[in-house]
């Protein structure tokens, strides 16, 4: 069974770090796109990083040289390490996985993060 699970958000001061993860199953990382997407209330889900499976990464302006996302691909996990945290931050951030030879995406169910001021 395809699934990808978030883990690693919770509350935290502004300045502060959390480093979240995200592990697939079933047979979907290999070769994957693999994304973090998030989505704060009221609004739309947007892009904060993406790691292509040789390592390229790209990340949304607003949280360049704050955040930096890895993949361990023996482990089929993702990470998102986030640092200097600002309440503007705050959201339900998302695991996503582009099997893009497929045609198919694969979501998590995602993992809130909250910065307080």
């Amino acid at each position: 069974q395809v699934q990808l699970v978030e883990s690693g958000g919770g509350l935290v001061q502004a300045g502060g770090s959390l480093r979240l993860s995200c592990v697939a199953s079933g047979n979907i990382f290999g070769g994957a796109v693999m994304g973090w997407y998030r989505q704060a209330p009221g609004k739309q889900r947007e892009l904060v990083a993406t790691i292509t499976s040789g390592g390229r990464t790209n990340y949304a302006d607003s949280v360049k040289g704050r955040f930096t996302t890895s993949r361990d691909d023996a482990k089929n996990t993702m990470y998102l390490q986030m640092n200097s945290l600002k309440p503007e931050d705050t959201a339900m951030y998302y695991c996503n996985a582009d099997r893009w030879w497929t045609g198919r995406t694969f979501w998590g169910q995602g993992t809130q993060v909250t910065v307080s001021s």
